[in-house]
């Protein structure tokens, strides 16, 4: 059955793992209040509330990731491929004012997310149990990607902070078609390229760190593989961390990261405290920010490499995981 409403009619917000999709993230009707106690306005609640979409396309020769962010004070949008076989990481970043051009939907299962300026469009657009996604850059960025088969993404809610919370919605590992022109080259997706989406939003922590990993693709014997896991957010009680078989969601426990955030070429190592993941990363390319803007503040690295170790299904089999193409993450924010 359908979740109408993430807060309810006292203000209240839900929390938990969700089986059932949430139908609408009204987060204007929620009770924010300041660490005194004071509630705080209707401005106040729109202000403080952030989203963002982040979408990524993993092939054996090559990874694409593409992100919808609204900050309210400003919006964020970027893509970048990384060419394994060249060693080259292409990219783009752009940013708009006050949130101007850009439109994310509280809705989860069927909000549109988009970002338009005057050199770039980048759309998100959710269909039955898939998503589209498509960029614009002048005349010589053209992209077209539908993820399909998203029915058992996890869906979470939880504290963050005080008196602030994050609602999550995240698949990995599903079929991806489609394909990127870039200049006078062009990308496309086989039977093996797989995909994720993660769709956040909610009043978030001031400050924030966190560590991401993601990976999808498909295994010799052609099962579809997807993985989720951070540590640093959402983790109050509850986590984000997943594994996806042929589309079926397996909840994870605690994970934990190994890495030396000053060296960009050293491997990482992640597993889960339920004994369910041990990887270890190999890094290829990485796409850096680091912004320092009073307000707003990200030190961010988002490497493209190969996962390799063991993961185990809710039957306690170990599938082997080898030369599969996934993301890390090590982020700092401040919003």
């Amino acid at each position: 059955m359908t979740i109408k409403q993430l807060v309810d009619e006292k203000g209240r917000v839900q929390t938990g793992v969700f089986s059932s999709p949430v139908e609408s993230v009204n987060y204007l009707d929620y009770d924010l209040r300041t660490v005194m106690d004071r509630p705080r306005s209707r401005l106040a609640r729109k202000w403080r509330f952030n989203q963002f979409q982040f979408v990524s396309v993993m092939s054996g020769h090559w990874v694409f990731g593409l992100a919808i962010v609204d900050l309210k004070l400003v919006s964020n949008g970027f893509f970048y491929l990384y060419d394994f076989a060249s060693g080259e990481m292409l990219e783009q970043t752009f940013m708009q004012p006050l949130g101007r051009g850009t439109v994310i939907e509280p809705r989860p299962e069927d909000g549109v997310a988009s970002f338009r300026s005057k050199r770039a469009h980048l759309r998100i657009i959710p269909g039955p149990e898939s998503r589209s996604i498509s960029v614009t850059a002048g005349d010589a960025i053209r992209g077209m990607f539908t993820m399909s088969e998203d029915v058992d993404p996890l869906r979470l809610s939880c504290p963050a902070g005080y008196n602030g919370w994050v609602y999550t919605r995240k698949s990995a590992g599903l079929p991806v078609t489609g394909e990127i022109r870039w200049g006078d080259r062009v990308w496309r997706c086989d039977d093996h390229t797989r995909g994720s989406i993660d769709w956040s939003c909610g009043f978030m922590r001031r400050e924030t760190a966190w560590n991401w990993a993601c990976l999808a693709g498909q295994l010799a014997d052609g099962t579809s593989v997807g993985l989720n896991l951070a540590t640093g957010v959402n983790e109050s009680g509850m986590t984000e961390n997943a594994l996806w078989l042929d589309g079926r969601c397996i909840k994870l426990d605690l994970a934990r990261f190994e890495f030396d955030r000053y060296d960009t070429s050293a491997p990482w190592r992640v597993a889960t405290s339920d004994g369910r993941v041990d990887l270890r990363f190999v890094p290829s390319g990485v796409r850096k920010e680091r912004l320092n803007a009073l307000v707003l503040a990200s030190n961010f690295r988002q490497y493209a490499g190969t996962f390799e170790g063991v993961v185990m299904d809710d039957k306690g089999k170990k599938i082997p995981i080898a030369g599969l193409r996934g993301l890390m993450e090590d982020h700092f924010a401040r919003w």
